[in-house]
């Protein structure tokens, strides 16, 4: 709304300084500083709210230390996470750009998912929350309707350059013809020509199908990503601190992934539009970071179901808008160890309950944080561990670009 504002006070009015409004990174920073007051003064005002109408986590005894001590906290706290991104970016955002839109539709129905599983579990005394079939179906719908607008939508396309690879040209002239074309181009890492396209995955016979693929993809990876958050979301301040290390490498990609320039000397796709998504992104570090105000050792509020489904929805869908998607296994490498951990977890104990008659188990808990615990580790060392990880796997994330 404030880049119409300043645009329409610059244009008709010439007003100093208006232009500033103009510049992706002006906007923004401006968009982390917002979302990081939204988060900061708002938090203790929904604390109170969730408090008073008794929102607080009920505590299963699984024998971890400090566990009970959690018992009356706040949930839900993923409101407002979600109300600290959409707003700065309903302020100084593109409105009118695809990615944004898509971003901010899958925040609200992936947070609204995860609400309705904290509601029946808190207020209606639900142990069970929402069913995970109707969780699962809303994840795949959300994914259905975010790859059915990536391959059909006129505005998401790749652009080509056709005289880029000409070194004797000028940069002006190298970069003055193009063709935008829609493509399920993405990006592979680690190899010499880091593009991959899925139709490639088909035989020739099957080509028109390259878009039911790419969408099955969609679906696969926002269910995956977002559950993973979930997942992961055991630990004081462990999702939303991993969040905002993976939302700030997502920010970068982006960036360059937008900006013809920075695209040509790192040798990647060109995504017109996609520069937009970084106000999104920051906004989202923004209100990851303010959060941890309240939710990092000892937390006075839980993000819940609401923010975390939210949080792995929008990183995957981030993913997917820049073609990054292939670099999650390693940008979301928390994630994926914590939801492998209960796959193996479960799977080693039903093997070996009908092999022996005796179920056993590979970790002493799963996910893998509550393995740690039970190793006597205290849930802040368990913490800082994981972003220390995941800072490491956002830097090789990045390091992609190069690293062929």
């Amino acid at each position: 709304m404030l880049y119409y504002l300043f645009d329409y006070l610059e244009s008709e009015f010439h007003l100093t300084g208006a232009g500033v409004f103009q510049y992706i990174s002006f906007r923004a920073g401006l968009a982390t500083v917002l979302s990081l007051l939204i988060t900061i003064f708002l938090g203790k005002w929904v604390i109170r709210l969730l408090q008073k109408q008794q929102m607080g986590e009920s505590i299963r005894d699984l024998g971890l230390q400090g566990q009970l001590e959690k018992k009356g906290t706040p949930t839900m706290g993923g409101i407002l996470i979600i109300a600290a991104i959409v707003i700065p970016t309903l302020l100084v955002a593109r409105l009118d750009n695809i990615y944004v839109i898509l971003l901010i539709v899958t925040a609200m129905c992936m947070g609204l998912i995860g609400f309705l599983d904290d509601y029946l579990k808190i207020k209606k005394k639900n142990k069970e929350g929402l069913s995970g079939k109707f969780k699962i179906i809303g994840q795949v719908a959300i994914g259905l309707f975010v790859g059915i607008t990536m391959v059909t939508h006129d505005d998401i396309e790749v652009r080509d350059f056709p005289n880029a690879t000409d070194t004797t040209l000028e940069f002006n002239e190298r970069f003055s013809e193009y063709t935008d074309v829609a493509s399920t181009t993405t990006t592979i890492p680690f190899v010499k020509n880091n593009e991959f396209d899925y139709e490639w995955l088909l035989p020739d016979f099957l080509d028109e199908y390259t878009d039911v693929l790419y969408v099955i993809m969609v679906i696969f990876i926002v269910t995956a990503v977002s559950n993973g958050a979930n997942i992961t979301d055991g630990l004081d301040g462990l999702a939303a601190g991993t969040s905002a290390i993976i939302g700030v490498a997502l920010a970068i990609l982006a960036y360059v992934s937008g900006n013809v320039i920075f695209a040509d000397y790192l040798n990647i796709m060109y995504i017109p539009g996609s520069g937009e998504s970084v106000v999104f992104a920051t906004a989202f570090v923004g209100a990851c970071i303010g959060f941890l105000w309240y939710n990092s050792y000892p937390a006075q509020v839980f993000m819940g179901d609401t923010g975390s489904l939210a949080l792995g929805g929008v990183i995957a869908v981030m993913a997917f808008i820049i073609r990054k998607e292939l670099l999650i296994p390693v940008l979301c490498g928390i994630f994926v160890i914590e939801n492998l951990s209960v796959i193996i977890q479960v799977s080693y104990f039903r093997y070996t309950k009908k092999k022996y008659g005796e179920g056993r188990r590979v970790f002493l808990m799963a996910p893998l944080h509550h393995h740690y615990q039970k190793k006597g580790i205290h849930e802040t060392k368990i913490v800082t561990r994981f972003w220390t990880t995941g800072i490491l796997l956002a830097i090789l994330t990045l390091v992609t670009l190069k690293l062929r």
